[in-house]
């Protein structure tokens, strides 16, 4: 019988992982890539898992969060996993009356469209989001060097949610309080930034490397709008964890116009949509942000010569900014093929080594 040490495995530290270096443009062994709903529905074990438990229920359940949070890095080979969970949560969390309903998304029980409706709003306490911090540090093991992206909604975003009632494609009755209630405007946006601030800063503090604040729906708005009513709240939100060492990713869609503005609110990384080049992106956000994209999620869907010619060409144009974390310029759909998801990550990792 012989003895000697326990051998202690060790990886290497997500920190300094290539998606943390792109992030605040430092030089890579290879462009890093992941996919915005890389977790979800176009993998068969995320919908057998996810059989008969409700979306909400799931993404507060933390062994169920770190299961379909590990899956796309298990088959994918990606360079980072993004915290499974929903722009809701937090509402949800905090009190507010918000269920996710398949085939529509996220509905409020009742709308808010008041100051008094405002007021009324809970706020959401860190301790109210334990078992997201207990995801996080379940995540942390199972990811070895793989870094975590945590994420959270943006307060125009969760804004038009909660005045809408639900998901619209117009933003009629967000626009109509915006424009003519500017103050209730302000502060249901001041509200949501704190919650969106909160939710990041559990994750953040928790373990995750990088964070990446969501705008989906910004994109509806002018430059100057933007600049008055939306930048000034998605600031407060990025800057709740601006004192962790973690790069902060901004995100929106159709935000061609406003990728400046949106890095001017604290960002490290600007998230570019698959409307606009990332070289061009590159030129209208300057020198001080990386960009992420930007691939269109319907090319997943084109024989692969095609879409190898665009994964090259996007890999070609990231050269111009800071630096580039690849992805796509939305979320994956929900028929895309995984094989050709892991594919792409091979071509990423090949053609950028």
């Amino acid at each position: 019988m012989t003895t000697g040490r326990i051998r202690r495995v060790t990886h290497p530290d997500p920190r300094d992982s290539d998606l943390v270096r792109a992030a605040r443009g430092l030089p890579t062994s290879r462009t890093p890539v992941w996919f915005m709903r890389q977790a979800g529905r176009s993998l068969p074990e995320y919908r057998e898992v996810r059989a008969d438990v409700p979306m909400l229920q799931a993404c507060r359940t933390p062994e169920l969060v770190c299961e379909i949070t590990m899956q796309p890095v298990r088959r994918h080979g990606v360079d980072a996993a993004i915290f499974f969970s929903d722009i809701v949560v937090p509402l949800a969390a905090a009190g507010v009356g918000v269920e996710i309903k398949a085939g529509v998304g996220p509905v409020v029980a009742h709308p808010v469209r008041t100051a008094a409706d405002v007021a009324a709003l809970p706020e959401l306490d860190a301790s109210q989001l334990d078992d997201v911090a207990q995801s996080v540090r379940l995540l942390n093991v199972e990811l070895g060097g793989t870094p975590l992206i945590g994420f959270a909604g943006a307060p125009f975003t969760l804004a038009s949610y909660l005045v809408e009632g639900g998901p619209s494609k117009n933003l009629e009755h967000t626009k109509a309080l915006m424009y003519g209630a500017p103050g209730v405007w302000d502060a249901l946006c001041a509200k949501l930034a704190r919650i969106s601030g909160t939710f990041l800063r559990v994750q953040a503090e928790a373990g995750a490397s990088a964070i990446q604040l969501f705008d989906s729906w910004v994109g509806a708005l002018p430059l100057t709008d933007y600049r008055r009513f939306v930048q000034p709240h998605s600031a407060v939100a990025l800057a709740a964890v601006a004192d962790l060492d973690v790069p902060r990713i901004h995100f929106g869609v159709g935000t061609g116009e406003l990728l400046a503005a949106m890095g001017e609110a604290g960002a490290d990384v600007v998230g570019v949509d698959y409307r606009v080049s990332l070289d061009e992106a590159a030129r209208r956000v300057g020198s001080s942000y990386s960009l992420q994209g930007n691939l269109d999620p319907a090319l997943l869907f084109a024989p692969w010569e095609p879409l190898e010619a665009k994964v090259r060409e996007i890999l070609a144009a990231g050269k111009a900014a800071r630096g580039h974390i690849f992805n796509l310029g939305h979320g994956v759909l929900p028929s895309t093929d995984p094989d050709v998801l892991t594919r792409v990550v091979e071509l990423v990792h090949s053609a950028s080594s």
